[in-house]
């Protein structure tokens, strides 16, 4: 059985990566209208992550007979300025929910909750890895600047780099 404090903080995290699914899926389909194709399919597979990163926990709280809450959505964010705008909320979107799970870890660790830091433990490598992919972006994006092919280069650098992280996660 879980402590109430976890599985009042693990129904709100199961909401954020909801609302970070459909964040990121706004943002692919923007990209998408932008003919930047190579973005779109990263925003549609973060979207995917996301899901089934809600998925885990909701299934986690079911096994610990725990109450499940299927949250709500706010409408996301449909429009932006530029792509750069769009990674730019990318990043504070994986930093916040690094921040909030780490938090859940630390609850987790006053409550001598084992089962669920152990739980966590994937949570906290996954967001290294996905603050590290979008901050390679962003830098990628600073190298190849705002000329007159920019949106070319940078559709082409991101395609790359989900490949990239696509082969790595077939190798796992």
């Amino acid at each position: 059985m879980l402590h109430p404090k976890i599985e009042n903080a693990l129904n709100a995290q199961l909401a954020r990566e909801a609302a970070a699914s459909s964040n990121y899926l706004a943002m692919a389909v923007w990209c998408d209208q932008q003919s930047l194709d190579g973005c779109a399919r990263f925003f549609y597979r973060q979207s995917d992550e996301e899901r089934m990163h809600m998925m885990k926990i909701l299934h986690y709280l079911i096994e610990c007979n725990a109450a499940a809450e299927v949250p709500g959505l706010q409408k996301p964010a449909a429009a932006f300025p530029n792509v750069q705008q769009v990674f730019h909320a990318a990043l504070e979107q994986e930093q916040a929910v690094t921040r909030s799970i780490n938090e859940l870890v630390e609850l987790a660790q006053e409550c001598s909750d084992h089962s669920t830091q152990h739980f966590l433990q994937w949570y906290v490598g996954e967001q290294r890895e996905e603050e590290a992919t979008v901050t390679k972006i962003l830098d990628r994006i600073r190298l190849i600047g705002d000329g007159s092919m920019s949106l070319y280069y940078i559709d082409s650098e991101v395609e790359k780099i989900n490949a990239q992280v696509l082969a790595s996660e077939t190798e796992a």
